[in-house]
């Protein structure tokens, strides 16, 4: 009985001596990232005056999450109105019918972001301002919450009618 015992256990020492452990060194290189979701599809600007002093006024919501580089990184948020609004006789961004006439924005953004300064004008042409990043800006992982709030003169020389315009939003990171 002791030599079946002694028998066994030799065995199952031995069989333990043939197990082997391989290990694996994980890498992960982390880069700068952005991403972007206008949460209001459309913005209907609206006027509650009747005088031509008030503008037509709406608010566009938006989302972003970002990474920037430790040192030396930036970011920003940027706006363009890539197709002007339609119809004839109706507010325009590149061509305005009257002097003045202007589609402006102020902006928010939670942080690490930093609003633009001021009202900024809508161009056809450019880019303009939303927000910017500095070095390791870094967001929540549900994003973190913006807006633009719009202005558009309220000129006698519109004619009736439903105008619309696009504008685009673009975010990068470095």
């Amino acid at each position: 009985m002791k030599k079946l015992a002694l028998t066994t256990a030799f065995a199952m020492l031995a069989m333990a001596g043939l197990a082997q452990a391989q290990t694996t060194t994980l890498s992960v290189a982390i880069g700068p990232e952005a991403s972007l979701t206008v949460t209001t599809g459309t913005t209907s600007l609206t006027t509650s005056g009747t005088n031509f002093a008030t503008p037509y006024t709406g608010t566009t919501a938006f989302t972003y999450q970002i990474r920037t580089t430790k040192t030396g990184g930036t970011g920003n948020i940027t706006s363009k109105v890539t197709a002007d609004f339609a119809g004839t006789g109706g507010p325009s961004v590149g061509t305005p019918p009257s002097t003045g006439d202007a589609l402006t924005y102020t902006c928010t953004v939670a942080n690490p972001g930093t609003a633009c300064t001021g009202s900024q004008t809508s161009s056809t042409a450019a880019t303009t301002p939303v927000a910017s990043f500095g070095a390791g800006a870094s967001s929540t992982k549900a994003g973190n919450s913006g807006s633009v709030a719009w202005s558009l003169t309220d000129d006698p020389v519109y004619a009736t009618g439903t105008y619309t315009a696009t504008v685009t939003f673009t975010i990068s990171a470095t």
